[in-house]
């Protein structure tokens, strides 16, 4: 896994986290975080989450090179 890819993924577990938040507490960390969810840097930060979802999809169809190299 490369930066890039952890990058993603750190930003969506913060996504997947704040989502979680919404649906349990009605609580919305990031926009808390960042002043409301019009402020502009949220919705930085919503795009960002949306964008590395969209690039994570890649990542289900490439093989798992742990898993091949235990069927040898």
């Amino acid at each position: 896994m490369n930066t890039f890819q952890k990058i993603c993924l750190l930003l969506l577990i913060v996504g997947g986290i704040n989502w979680g938040l919404i649906g349990i507490l009605q609580f919305d960390l990031v926009g808390f975080l960042f002043g409301g969810q019009a402020a502009m840097l949220s919705r930085i930060v919503f795009a960002l989450v949306g964008i590395c979802a969209i690039i994570s999809v890649s990542s289900l169809f490439m093989p798992n090179k742990m898993a091949d190299a235990n069927q040898q």
